[in-house]
């Protein structure tokens, strides 16, 4: 019989902090995100990981390091969901280490990874099913003038975005 194979095992750390339900929840998630976004985006793990990313690309090309970046979230970072009815946020340093995350997991550490090396990054929030209840978080980048979504849950390249939403916010918290 075949050896089960284990992921690794990361150090999942958190706490609990009361939240608000609906929008106003929502909101506040957002808010949460930016600010661990902004910390995390000067932690020296972070810039090295998205250094050693760009390094072997062209110089001084926005797009190039970029994708570099966005395609090392989406394609070594596994998508896993929050505890069943519970928000959970992990640093984008816990994310990166342990390789996984659900969207604002991936999302949070790639706008770390993008900001360490220069690129503005914005939340976007999507509903598909209700209007006015956002189910999708993504990221967009600030890339040669012009802002570029990058979704690394799903297994497409760096420019689409989720098709059929009801409802569309973006936020530069």
């Amino acid at each position: 019989m075949p050896s089960m194979m284990l992921a690794p095992t990361p150090h999942l750390t958190g706490y609990s902090a009361p939240m608000r339900s609906g929008y106003p929840g929502i909101l506040q998630t957002l808010a949460q995100m930016r600010a661990m976004v902004r910390e995390c985006r000067k932690n020296p793990v972070i810039r090295q990981a998205a250094t050693s990313t760009i390094f072997l690309t062209p110089e001084k090309d926005e797009w190039h390091e970029a994708e570099a970046i966005f395609n090392l979230v989406r394609d070594s970072v596994r998508y896993v969901r929050d505890v069943f009815d519970v928000e959970t946020l992990s640093t984008p340093m816990a994310t990166l280490a342990g390789k996984i995350g659900d969207c604002d997991d991936q999302v949070m550490l790639l706008a770390a990874m993008l900001e360490s090396v220069g690129y503005p990054t914005r939340f976007v929030i999507e509903g598909y099913n209700n209007l006015d209840v956002f189910e999708h978080v993504y990221l967009q980048s600030l890339i040669a003038g012009q802002w570029v979504s990058m979704d690394p849950t799903e297994p497409y390249l760096m420019g689409w975005s989720p098709p059929d939403f009801i409802c569309q916010q973006m936020e530069n918290i």
